[in-house]
């Protein structure tokens, strides 16, 4: 489902929608916010720098929103074929056939020019 498959008034799906990574964004800004208020202040005697904070902030809330929406834009739906099944495809080999099977095959060393002398 694309946007332009959207009706108007459905609620959207986490992916198309905005909210997620806007509060994902504001949270880390109020994060570096707060931890830049704290460190760039020096200490308790000195007066805090809110101009430090505010700048943080807002470089985290831009930078966070960028990751956000290029992660959201490079997501692709996965086949609906690669769902089903076992995960095993077995039916590409016959057992006893092949590489590390138990079973000896006739004529094994005549058939295999990279082994060498042994």
């Amino acid at each position: 489902m694309t946007l332009a498959d959207q009706k108007p008034g459905e609620p959207r799906k986490t992916r198309t929608s905005v909210k997620g990574p806007l509060m994902f964004s504001a949270f880390w800004g109020v994060v570096i916010f707060f931890a830049v208020l704290i460190f760039a202040s020096g200490g308790s005697a000195r007066t805090p720098r809110f101009d430090l904070a505010f700048t943080g902030a807002g470089i985290a809330f831009i930078v966070s929103l960028v990751i956000a929406a290029m992660l959201s834009m490079s997501h692709k739906e996965n086949a609906e074929h690669l769902g089903k099944g076992s995960g095993v495809n077995l039916s590409s080999r016959k057992p006893g056939h092949g590489h590390g099977s138990a079973a000896p095959q006739s004529g094994s060393e005549t058939e295999n020019p990279d082994a060498g002398p042994r």
